[in-house]
């Protein structure tokens, strides 16, 4: 809500009827503005061109289209972008395109920061301070310089998306809706470290991709990593996944930062083959890049291809997935930390 207006950005063409019929104006401006906003992008409501001057007068004494351009960003020499955007509360979040040959994707926020605390997170290490709302969420694709260029979004930025279940499923159906984006959902991952009830509920209502945090199959190292995994453990993800059909266009994966001498052994290997037997999925390798004050480093190159040729060996479909931006950052969390910082100063 910007000076006590609230945000076209973000509303469903349900509430944008509902919005034009407290404001006594005919039923198909709905359309209109959702056209407008979703489909041409526009940053002002007197760019509605097709809306009378009168009515757009009387959007604009209630609502805001909600647009917010980054407030800085730093490029890296591979093409990678990352963006630092506010959010309607006054905080930060990070945002980072990732261009790629014929793709471009874009990894998105949902949290100002994130309860899950992972122990290899620089995000987590901010603490939590806020949901993002759906526009929140929507503006880093609706405001991002290289929007017309983008083929997929992933929700693996700041936070976690299961925790925001609400804002995160509002802002899947304005892309993928025929009054939204109208993306089809294969264009969407969304990731998670497995939230009990949240994850099946996402699982039952979007037909988007989902990426598993993974990480380590072995229930008391996951847990020293990751906390969340005390409340759902990896093995009750697995069986939650099972009771859905990956076997067509929707995909499950599984993203696996290595941590040389941690879980990149072949220990890991065959339990990562046990648990996910029976399951239609991939497991993406990721090499880590250190954060300050945490004791823990990257895998070699060698151990990376032996995870990667044991598990494809043994029918997982494995990749290592390609570094980029290093140069700009290391991880999430880095630049908004920074930001944050300055602000307090």
């Amino acid at each position: 809500m910007e000076n006590g207006k609230r945000t076209l950005l973000g509303m469903t063409l349900g509430e944008m009827k509902d919005a034009v019929a407290e404001l006594g104006m005919p039923g198909f401006t709905a359309k209109q503005i959702a056209k407008w906003i979703y489909e041409s992008h526009v940053k002002d409501i007197d760019e509605m061109t097709n809306i009378s001057k009168t009515n757009r007068q009387r959007l604009k004494e209630a609502f805001t289209v909600g647009a917010m351009e980054p407030l800085d960003c730093q490029r890296s020499v591979d093409g990678t972008v990352k963006y630092l955007f506010p959010t309607a509360s006054g905080k930060f979040v990070e945002t980072v395109f990732i261009p790629d040959k014929d793709r471009a994707t874009l990894c998105v926020s949902s949290q100002v920061g994130c309860k899950m605390n992972c122990l290899f997170c620089q995000t987590g290490k901010q603490g939590f301070e806020g949901n993002l709302t759906a526009a929140d969420i929507l503006n880093q694709i609706y405001a991002l310089p290289e929007a017309d260029r983008l083929t997929n979004v992933v929700f693996m930025g700041q936070g976690e998306p299961m925790d925001n279940l609400d804002n995160v499923l509002r802002a899947t159906e304005a892309l993928t809706a025929e009054w939204g984006y109208a993306w089809s959902p294969k264009r969407i991952t969304v990731s998670s470290v497995g939230v009990k009830n949240k994850l099946k509920r996402f699982l039952d209502e979007s037909e988007c991709h989902v990426a598993i945090s993974m990480h380590s199959p072995i229930h008391e190292q996951r847990r020293q990593l990751m906390p969340a995994e005390g409340q759902m453990t990896i093995h009750d993800v697995v069986e939650l996944l099972k009771q859905y059909d990956f076997s067509h266009q929707r995909r499950i994966s599984f993203e696996y930062i290595v941590f040389g001498g941690v879980n990149d052994s072949m220990l890991h290997a065959r339990e990562i083959v046990k648990l996910v037997s029976g399951l239609e999925c991939r497991v993406n390798l990721i090499r880590f890049h250190t954060i300050p004050n945490v004791d823990l480093h990257g895998a070699d190159d060698q151990k990376m291809e032996a995870l990667r040729d044991y598990l494809t060996a043994h029918g997982v479909f494995t990749t290592i997935r390609a570094s980029r931006g290093q140069d700009i950052f290391a991880a999430c969390g880095l630049l908004s930390t920074a930001k944050k910082n300055h602000e307090t100063e």
